[in-house]
């Protein structure tokens, strides 16, 4: 799995890229992992480059997030297009979708009429063969299109409809792939022991204990240590895999507390 994240303004650092940590924790939730996040903007050579590379690395899903609104700097389906040597036409579906959403702003009142202007026709040009994912809270759909084995799914900017249709349309689609797979973490805050300390001690753990991953979070400089330790795993069962996650908290933390160090749980 792999995210592009499309806009100039997560390059000139005008926003955080919250949509990526967001996707990334929910994806893992369902039982699959992102190998990558690339960030592009709002260019369609440097988005097409960009899917292409991914392409060529063969993920199962390549989820993009940005560019699908009505504006001129909206460049995301153009550069799928591109990518694809594939043309954009005019999906009725996606239409349908994108009229019925503006009607019912008139009719709550939000707009005072409705007009099929070009920059609104804009949001139902996809890629051929494309089908529009219904946006249950804006009104440009997510797109998905396939291409030899990878799922590129399209997803708008905007963090309350990209949340809304990945969880309507995607999350479905991820479990599929990932059947019965869990994921299970738990986190914990650790003071009075640096972390170059805790370096050898995590791999030795990590050694007994090899289906949980261990990653060390600093939160100050090691004058005053204060980190947070997180611990995860993957199984089909998941009760093996809180066991396994359980386990390996209560042995790193002994060694801890033998050290001086003290400890709490972190809330997730």
């Amino acid at each position: 799995m792999e995210l592009v994240c499309i806009g100039n303004e997560l390059l000139i650092g005008k926003i955080a890229n919250t949509n990526a940590q967001w996707l990334a924790k929910r994806i893992m939730s369902l039982g699959l992992q992102v190998t990558r996040i690339t960030v592009v903007g709002d260019n369609v050579q440097e988005i097409a480059a960009a899917l292409r590379e991914s392409l060529r690395r063969g993920p199962t899903f390549i989820i993009t997030t940005g560019g699908l609104g009505p504006t001129f700097d909206d460049k995301t389906l153009e550069g799928v297009a591109a990518a694809l040597n594939l043309d954009l036409d005019e999906d009725k579906e996606a239409l349908k979708m994108i009229v019925e959403r503006y009607k019912r702003y008139v009719a709550e009142g939000r707009m005072e009429k409705f007009e099929l202007t070009p920059h609104r026709l804009k949001m139902a040009r996809l890629p051929k063969g494309a089908r529009p994912i219904y946006n249950p809270v804006g009104t440009a759909p997510g797109v998905l299109v396939e291409d030899e084995g990878t799922r590129l799914i399209m997803l708008p900017g905007v963090p309350q409809e990209m949340k809304a249709i990945f969880d309507e349309s995607v999350a479905p689609l991820v479990r599929g792939v990932a059947g019965d797979l869990t994921f299970y973490e738990a986190s914990i805050e650790v003071r009075g022991v640096p972390e170059s300390e805790l370096a050898p001690v995590i791999e030795n753990v990590m050694h007994d204990n090899p289906y949980t991953y261990i990653k060390s979070h600093p939160k100050v400089s090691e004058q005053t240590p204060y980190l947070e330790l997180h611990l995860s795993t993957t199984s089909k069962d998941a009760n093996l895999a809180r066991q396994s996650v359980t386990k390996t908290l209560a042995q790193i933390s002994e060694i801890i507390q033998n050290k001086g160090g003290k400890i709490r749980p972190v809330e997730a």
